[in-house]
């Protein structure tokens, strides 16, 4: 009997959530499974392959050489083989089972989270864990089931479907302008203070498009950055200086008149909202499931359609 005839799947599985949580007690809670349980199948593990998966130390446990190849070789095709095999058995059924979702903090407090509240009450067997960072986490290594990507996309081996768009303005305070001429072209706004948004690919070049069709592109100089959206909008409120938020960050404040738009007769370049989900060919039920549901949410259609191209978020 050769070593593969001898290895329980199971086993990988665990593996795989050993490797993705970093830890024997992280995986066990996402497993639902006791500690004791999960240490016993790495060590059975390991002793079928002869070889040493994980290296441990007191805070984190890693994958060894030996680990990596195993992860690369052996879990995505089994990840695959296991959701076709769910997919065949799902039918009618209830949802069941974890769902693991991951987006910024701000797009998680704006939109995600009511929609995330509402779909887990349609389904209470569901276990739905909304993890939020501002930093484009790998799905994969994390172990996550869907992503949700407010920006700008890139090819990458992830799928995505689009779920909805946003508009870009540019804003500042009153209190800003009150020592400062608000800016009538797109060059003005070189002499103004310019606050950065340090999560855009290129925070200090924007393009600017008139109602004609004309496009001026301008080089901003920027003494203060920042890594969040909402911390960008919280200095732009107190007078920090002129910067780009996007629709949904900025519409409170505007009609409250904490922020006013400027240059409105230009306009710039809009962005998507993309789930994005691990490559394979069958689609988990509950990830098709709340996609369609996110997106009936922003008025279309709800009719799941995998997009072909492979893209990743910026």
């Amino acid at each position: 009997m050769s070593i593969a005839d001898r290895i329980d799947l199971n086993s990988l599985l665990i593996f795989a959530a050993v490797a993705e949580a970093g830890g024997f007690t992280a995986a066990a809670e996402r497993l639902g499974t006791s500690k004791a349980r999960v240490s016993l199948e790495i060590a059975r593990l390991e002793a079928r392959l002869g070889c040493t998966l994980f290296s441990r130390t007191t805070r984190r446990v890693m994958l060894t050489e030996a680990g990596e190849a195993v992860y690369a070789r052996c879990v995505p095709p089994l990840r695959e083989a296991r959701d076709a095999l769910a997919e065949v058995g799902e039918g009618n059924a209830e949802l069941s089972g974890s769902l693991r979702i991951t987006a910024s903090v701000d797009h998680a407090t704006q939109s995600l989270a009511r929609v995330v509240a509402e779909f887990a009450m349609r389904h209470p067997r569901l276990q739905i864990e909304l993890r939020t960072s501002d930093r484009v986490v790998d799905l994969v290594k994390e172990g996550l089931d869907l992503g949700i990507r407010v920006g700008w996309l890139r090819d990458s081996t992830l799928r995505a479907t689009k779920l909805g768009d946003f508009a870009q303005y540019l804003v500042s305070s009153p209190a800003y302008l009150q020592g400062h001429a608000p800016p009538t072209t797109p060059e003005d706004l070189a002499e103004h203070s310019w606050v950065a948004l340090t999560l855009l690919p290129t925070p200090l070049t924007w393009t600017f498009t008139s109602a004609s069709g004309e496009t001026r592109t301008v080089r901003m100089n920027a003494a203060l950055r920042t890594d969040s959206a909402s911390t960008l909008r919280a200095l732009l409120r107190h007078g920090a200086g002129v910067s780009v938020l996007d629709q949904a960050n900025v519409e409170a404040a505007l009609r409250s008149g904490e922020l006013v738009r400027l240059l409105p007769e230009w306009s710039l370049p809009g962005g998507g909202i993309h789930a994005v989900h691990p490559p394979g060919r069958h689609v988990p039920a509950k990830v098709r499931a709340f996609i369609d549901f996110y997106r009936a949410s922003f008025g279309a259609t709800t009719a799941f359609q995998a997009v072909s191209s492979v893209i990743e978020a910026r």
